[in-house]
């Protein structure tokens, strides 16, 4: 059957809508969905600008909800119906690191992140008889797709799916980076750097994990009052102020408990390890360039200081458990989801939506089919 979907066809090329993308039929372990509401992430950005690299022609979007319209064989936990939230690191139970407890490093992610395609390095979507690949193994800027059904999370029907789109990415990766890959203690001093989607999500964290101090630290004013409105206690404007220095001065000279950056920028993960405290954790979230070094002091710098640095990925998030939690967070309050949306958009304006997010104009907009 035909979809509609934004092409991808070189880099630094703005998205093409497609009516006649040719969706397969799912096969063992896979569903085919029909994508309700998708998120435009930095990723989505990434993807075309080349920092992170894809097969081309390329179907992006990951962060997404979907009503399960087909489920390929030995599927026995996900129906015709059902609802889910996408996740674009699939989680198969079964390898080395799925049973350590570490399934955001799932083995089977490698081949979707670096093939193009589903679990067996192939996509289901074709373009005038040519594979059209997907985007970690989603390609969710399409009306219709075929997913793994590890990578696909069962949802409470009554759960907005505009809103529960956002769970795939940004909440999983910003919340859990602050709730599962770092420490933070309740009365901690913690530091963000970079307020976008993943950003303003660790600040929530945070706020979640019981941080006393949260400083959200960014060059752009109207991102630090987003900030603000969602949990940080004082902002830093970097175009004003030496980062570090400012943390300094908060925190009496001793520094953040923990820090997060969210840029993937060499400059500002260098900040963000200088303004972490003796002792304490800098997490690194943001996604940098294949090609960005960092030159650290390890003697004065890491050693003498036993900080540790830590790597994240996808908020170290094991998503069987941490939608549900999130989920809940959501419906208690604790978890700001609606306030995230800046904009609802069709699938025609996804170039914009990448233009807007680029330029900082926006916390996220999400597309919805």
């Amino acid at each position: 059957m035909a979809t509609r979907a934004a092409v991808l066809t070189g880099l630094d090329q703005p998205l093409v809508i497609r009516d006649d993308v040719e969706v397969e039929a799912p096969r063992a372990g896979e569903v085919r969905v029909r994508v309700a509401a998708c998120g435009v992430c930095r990723s989505d950005l990434s993807m075309q600008d080349g920092t992170l690299p894809v097969p081309m022609p390329a179907v992006l979007g990951h962060e997404a909800s979907a009503i399960v319209v087909e489920v390929g064989p030995d599927v026995t936990d996900l129906a015709p119906g059902d609802h889910v939230v996408v996740s674009w690191v699939p989680q198969c139970g079964a390898c080395f690191f799925c049973r350590r407890g570490q399934p955001q490093l799932c083995q089977a992610a490698d081949v979707v992140l670096l093939a193009g395609g589903l679990l067996d390095g192939t996509p289901r979507l074709r373009l005038d008889g040519a594979p059209l690949f997907q985007m970690s193994g989603t390609g969710t800027f399409a009306e219709e797709t075929v997913v793994p059904a590890c990578a696909a999370v069962k949802i409470p029907h009554d759960l907005p799916l505009d809103i529960a789109a956002l769970l795939g990415c940004a909440v999983l990766t910003g919340v859990g980076a602050a709730l599962n890959t770092a420490t933070i203690r309740p009365g901690d001093a913690v530091a963000v750097v970079g307020c976008g989607g993943v950003g303003l999500n660790i600040i929530q964290g945070a706020r979640i994990a019981g941080a006393e101090m949260i400083v959200a630290i960014d060059v752009s004013p109207a991102k630090l009052a987003t900030a603000e409105a969602f949990g940080a206690t004082h902002t830093v404007d970097a175009t004003r102020v030496g980062p570090a220095n400012a943390v300094r001065d908060l925190t009496g000279q001793r520094g953040a408990d923990v820090a997060f950056e969210a840029l993937g920028i060499a400059t500002t993960i260098e900040q963000t390890i200088d303004m972490t405290r003796r002792g304490g954790q800098a997490v690194l979230v943001g996604i940098p360039r294949l090609d960005v070094m960092l030159t650290l002091p390890a003697m004065l710098g890491i050693v003498l200081q036993e900080r540790a640095i830590k790597g994240c990925w996808y908020g170290s998030s094991d998503i069987r458990r941490d939608v549900p939690r999130l989920i809940d967070f959501y419906r208690d309050g604790r978890l700001l989801l609606d306030e995230l949306v800046t904009r609802r958009i069709d699938l025609a304006g996804v170039n914009e939506a990448l233009r807007a997010m680029k330029a900082g104009e926006v916390a996220r907009s999400v597309i919805v089919y």
